[in-house]
């Protein structure tokens, strides 16, 4: 079976010292998928490897035909900096397409289109010349969303996207993501720790905690020891939950 992106036997961390161990999994055309798991796993080191932000220590990643690493669409954790970027939404939203100008100076006409055509799909249209740093938190994910989708049509990874957001604005993000799924045939991978929105709408979860992995579907998930032990208490919180762990492969 050919996959959009299939990790085998994967190490990463940074400075030489592990934070991922040992990883396999793989991530098909049309997935949802959701890593969970304890801060410090490696979520974020994950996404970024796979990214070709962090390089592998060992093990490989390997993307599919119909896949260049290029093409794959990044919405990051915000920083306070990045909530202050001085531009209007239309120039954010756009700088997602720089990928695609190769040494061109200027943004071509189809640049322009898939700008103003993403704007249209995430709801954002009456703010495009607004001022990114003056918007709500919601407003501004809307947009970040819409500049990483100028960036492919195939795979989205998105760290915490609805991290800080109040409860109304952060259902109305899982819907604006799962739509993009169902209806655009977007692959998702996403890191959360939200547990029951990523067991709502994930069609597969990654979970990571100190080495110990499980990967499979969330049916799959919802039945192991791993799940039970989460679902009783805070998901920050540390339990040992190895006992039930399904090695990732």
């Amino acid at each position: 079976m050919s996959y959009l992106i299939e990790c085998k036997n994967l190490t990463a961390g940074y400075e030489g010292m592990p934070v991922v161990k040992d990883l396999s999994f793989n991530v098909s055309a049309g997935d949802y998928l959701c890593i969970v798991g304890e801060n410090g796993s490696g979520k974020s080191t994950l996404m970024k490897t796979i990214l070709g932000l962090r390089s592998a220590l060992s093990g490989e990643i390997i993307f599919g035909d119909v896949l260049k690493q290029t093409e794959i669409g990044y919405l990051p954790q915000q920083t306070a900096a990045q909530k202050d970027f001085p531009a209007t939404v239309r120039e954010v939203v756009l700088s997602g397409c720089l990928g695609r100008k190769g040494l061109s100076p200027f943004y071509s006409k189809a640049d322009k289109k898939l700008c103003d055509d993403n704007i249209e799909l995430l709801g954002i249209t009456g703010i495009t010349h607004r001022s990114y740093r003056n918007l709500s938190g919601g407003q501004q994910q809307r947009v970040l969303l819409a500049r990483a989708l100028c960036a492919t049509g195939k795979l989205l990874l998105l760290d915490e996207p609805v991290s800080g957001l109040d409860p109304m604005v952060t259902a109305e993000m899982y819907e604006i993501i799962s739509r993009l799924n169902r209806e655009q045939g977007i692959t998702i991978i996403m890191i959360s720790h939200d547990l029951q929105g990523a067991l709502k709408y994930g069609t597969k979860i990654l979970h990571m905690e100190s080495g110990a992995y499980f990967f499979g579907t969330t049916a799959e998930y919802r039945s192991t020891d791993i799940f039970h032990a989460m679902s009783t208490c805070d998901c920050h919180c540390t339990c040992d939950h190895h006992t039930g762990s399904k090695e990732a492969r």
